[in-house]
């Protein structure tokens, strides 16, 4: 296992931050870590990678004691912490080459070029990281949490402040590291998750929630589908509550509607029905799994005042 965190606990005077959590990731996983502001999701990264002790419990990175051996394991970790602290009167280059001594990485200036090539900075590589945009920083972030060729990669909100097209950049970038790393990254684009993750862990004040494979999370509720119907007219929602199996109906747009039932194949026969009998079109007609945002808003809405994605 190249990550394995057993009973992790952080308090902050009467505020359990991290409760007791446990989970392991194996080497070639890209795990998404979700949560709710405030859910402890910082908090249990800055513990793996040691830069933050636990109150109880322990983490391992590559079989190897946080706490005990916080040096080694920083050796083997890449991080790329939420507050990306840089030194702004350092030139692109030269910080790299300042974190490239840190960890005494040989031949020091080609892994530098190969990391501003792989992170696309190239077009700022010659100025100097306080006068990059926020994306860029970013970016300047990401390439020295890898310029030592780490076997873990944390990851911490790591496409905040980058536009569309750099996010597509990057995630291309983590995904092709999860090939031969181990990486657990957190994120607020569920559809970051989405794409680059086949495990999710879901963590809620404190505590983990929901560990599980992507797919899986998503058909959690067995008992609750959604049906998606598109009709060519408008039509008025309140007639789709006549079919009794319908829970609940979503106007997504006119004509466009997602119903939630426990009898999908049954409110699809009916939808049918009720199309001949008002002569409505009827232009597409699915079953669809819960999307991850619907996952997360039901397993970490417990408390109304929690801040959520």
């Amino acid at each position: 296992m190249s990550i394995e965190v057993n009973n992790l606990t952080k308090i902050y005077g009467a505020q359990k931050a991290v409760d007791g959590i446990s989970f392991s990731i194996q080497k070639g996983e890209i795990v998404g870590f979700l949560g709710p502001n405030g859910a402890g999701k910082s908090t249990t990264m800055k513990m793996i990678t040691g830069y933050l002790q636990p109150d109880s419990g322990y983490a391992l990175v590559s079989g190897i004691p946080v706490t005990s051996k916080p040096i080694e394991v920083k050796q083997r970790v890449g991080y790329l912490p939420e507050a990306n602290a840089l030194y702004y009167d350092m030139y692109v280059r030269e910080y790299l080459q300042f974190i490239a001594e840190i960890h005494q990485v040989k031949h020091a200036r080609k892994r530098i070029e190969e990391m501003i090539t792989l992170t696309g900075l190239t077009v700022e590589s010659n100025k100097k990281t306080g006068q990059l945009s926020k994306g860029y920083k970013q970016r300047v972030g990401l390439a020295a949490a890898l310029i030592h060729d780490p076997e873990v990669l944390i990851l911490d909100e790591p496409t905040s402040g980058l536009d569309p097209n750099q996010i597509i950049e990057i995630r291309e970038v983590i995904r092709r590291q999860g090939k031969e790393k181990t990486i657990l990254f957190s994120s607020h684009i569920l559809q970051e998750v989405t794409a680059i993750c086949d495990r999710v862990i879901i963590i809620n004040h404190g505590k983990i929630v929901a560990d599980d494979q992507l797919s899986k999370l998503q058909n959690m509720n067995e008992s609750s589908h959604l049906v998606i119907v598109h009709f060519k007219e408008t039509v008025d929602q309140h007639l789709l509550y006549t079919i009794k199996e319908v829970e609940s109906v979503q106007n997504l747009q006119p004509g466009l509607f997602k119903l939630t039932t426990q009898q999908p194949d049954s409110v699809k026969k009916q939808l049918l029905e009720l199309s001949l009998h008002h002569d409505y079109n009827i232009v597409s007609l699915q079953t669809e799994s819960q999307s991850l945002e619907e996952v997360f808003r039901s397993l970490t809405q417990t408390n109304a005042s929690l801040k959520t994605i």
